[in-house]
């Protein structure tokens, strides 16, 4: 296999993720929007969205970690996800709308998690670039690893814990979570955004 595209392997998987992202009854404090996949302000939204949930919840220090995850994951969901079923519905000729992307942030007193929901049921795919590397000095650094899937990899090394999990109804959900360490909040002040 010398194709950069078969050096990919799923993130991790979980059981069947909730119907709707907005089931956060659970969760001591939640945030969630359904966004356009079309719209042009959608990453500004979502982070927004993060912005204002983690300055309300005294998180402050994690604003630029949760908003750099949430604009990676929802990023690869306007780029990346095509419905399940569009591809027949094109060839029938049916409308099926536009494609909707749903974000969620919730907290608990221990950890917060972050939830992108799409309508494709293709997993996630992380690079493998330790496939790519082999043992050559003189390949360059950025060859190391594959072009597509390297927001994951940021995910993963931002967060706690990063897996996905297919939707009952279709597509799927993509998590991080990030531990609250004691479970005490930030007392940094505001960033200036």
């Amino acid at each position: 296999m010398t194709s950069r595209e078969n050096h990919r392997r799923p993130l991790r998987t979980a059981h069947l993720a909730a119907l709707e992202p907005a089931d956060i009854a659970g969760s001591e404090r939640s945030r969630a929007v359904t966004l356009d996949a079309e719209a042009p302000d959608t990453g500004a939204v979502v982070r927004r969205l993060a912005f204002d949930a983690l300055h309300d919840w005294d998180l402050h220090r994690l604003v630029d970690d949760v908003s750099l995850c949430l604009s990676e994951l929802v990023g690869n969901a306007v780029h990346h996800a095509v419905p399940d079923g569009w591809q027949t519905a094109a060839v029938s000729g049916e409308s099926s709308g536009g494609r909707k992307i749903a974000v969620t942030v919730r907290a608990w007193p221990t950890c917060l998690f972050l939830e992108v929901a799409d309508e494709d049921s293709t997993p996630p795919m992380l690079p493998a670039g330790d496939l790519l590397a082999g043992d050559d000095p003189d390949m360059p650094s950025d060859a190391l690893l594959a072009d597509n899937g390297r927001g994951l990899l940021i995910i993963q090394s931002l967060s706690d814990a990063a897996w996905w999990a297919p939707r009952e109804e279709g597509g799927k959900s993509v998590f991080c979570r990030f531990d609250l360490d004691d479970g005490t909040a930030s007392t940094s002040p505001p960033l200036p955004y």
